[in-house]
C-alpha cells in the first residue's frame, strides 16, 4: 500500500507539472499578441504558443534554440520573451534544409523585421551544436525525422547527447511530437510522421536527462494513432505531447 501511495504522489508531482504549465504570464502574453506575429494568429488556437512557451520556463536573458523552427512560428515569440539580452538560434540540420519550404535561409530575415536578437544556423544533422551554453533547445513536430532516410537515417540518441552538451546545467531540452500506437516505437516516423512517446522518453532519459513532466494542451483523443499527420480529417488537429527534460545541475 505504501509503495502504491508512493507511485501516486509521483505520477500526480509529474500531472502538476503540466497544469501549473497551462498559465501564461503576462510576459509571455504579450510575446503572444506581438503585432509582427499578425499573420501567425490563425494558428493560435490550436498550438496554444503561450501554454506551450510557459511551459518551457524560457525567460529574460535566456539563449534558446529554435530546432527546425519551420516559418519562425515560436522564435518571434522566443524573441520577445528573451528580450534583448537573450537571444534565438533557429537551428537547420542541413539534410532537412533541403526539404524545407519556403527556403530556411528566409528565416533570417526575422533579424530585420523586429527580432533582432535571432539568427540561422545550418549544420548537419549528425553534428547538432550550439554557438554558446543554452538554457533551452526547442524543438516541434521534429524529433521524429531524424531516425528517417532522408535525414540519414540519424541516431536519436546522438542528437540527444549533443543537445545535452550544448546545454547549460539545468538547461531544458522539450520536445513535442505527434502520438504513435503505444508500443510502436521508432515504426511510424517515416510513414505516419509519428512517434511512441515512450521511446522518446527513454531515449532522452538515457542521454542524461531527466524526465520533469509533461503538459496536456495538445492532446486529442479524437486522433486515434492510426493516419498520417497529413490525413485531412485530423490534420492541424493530432494527438500530441509535450515533454520536458532538464539536464541536471550537477
Amino acid at each position: 500500500m505504501k509503495s502504491l501511495l508512493l507511485a501516486a504522489c509521483a505520477a500526480a508531482s509529474v500531472l502538476a507539472v503540466g497544469a501549473a504549465a497551462a498559465v501564461v504570464p503576462p510576459t509571455i502574453a504579450a510575446a503572444v499578441a506581438d503585432k509582427g506575429r499578425d499573420a501567425d494568429r490563425d494558428a493560435d488556437a490550436r498550438r496554444h504558443p503561450g501554454e506551450l512557451i510557459a511551459f518551457s520556463g524560457a525567460k529574460s536573458g535566456d539563449k534558446v534554440v529554435d530546432l527546425i523552427p519551420g516559418s519562425g512560428y515560436f522564435t518571434k515569440i522566443f524573441s520577445k520573451v528573451v528580450g534583448p539580452k537573450g537571444h534565438v538560434y533557429m537551428i537547420w540540420p542541413a539534410e532537412y534544409a533541403k526539404e524545407a519550404q519556403p527556403d530556411p535561409v528566409k528565416n533570417a530575415e526575422l533579424a530585420k523585421t523586429g527580432y533582432p536578437n535571432t539568427s540561422v544556423i545550418l549544420q548537419p544533422g549528425a553534428a547538432f551544436a550550439a554557438p554558446e551554453p543554452v538554457d533551452l533547445v526547442f524543438t516541434v513536430q521534429n524529433y521524429h525525422d531524424y531516425p528517417d532516410k532522408f535525414m540519414g537515417n540519424i541516431d536519436p540518441m546522438i542528437l540527444n547527447r549533443a543537445v545535452y552538451k550544448a546545454l547549460k546545467p539545468g538547461g531544458v531540452f522539450l520536445v513535442v511530437d505527434h502520438v504513435a500506437e503505444a508500443g510502436s516505437g521508432l515504426r511510424d516516423t517515416d510513414t505516419l510522421h509519428r512517434i511512441d512517446p515512450a521511446i522518446v522518453k527513454k531515449q532522452v532519459t538515457a542521454a542524461g536527462f531527466v524526465f520533469e513532466g509533461e503538459s496536456n494542451v495538445l492532446r486529442s483523443p479524437a486522433d486515434d494513432h492510426k493516419k498520417v499527420v497529413f490525413d485531412k480529417a485530423i490534420r492541424g488537429h493530432t494527438d500530441q505531447f509535450i515533454y520536458k527534460f532538464r539536464k541536471p545541475k550537477t
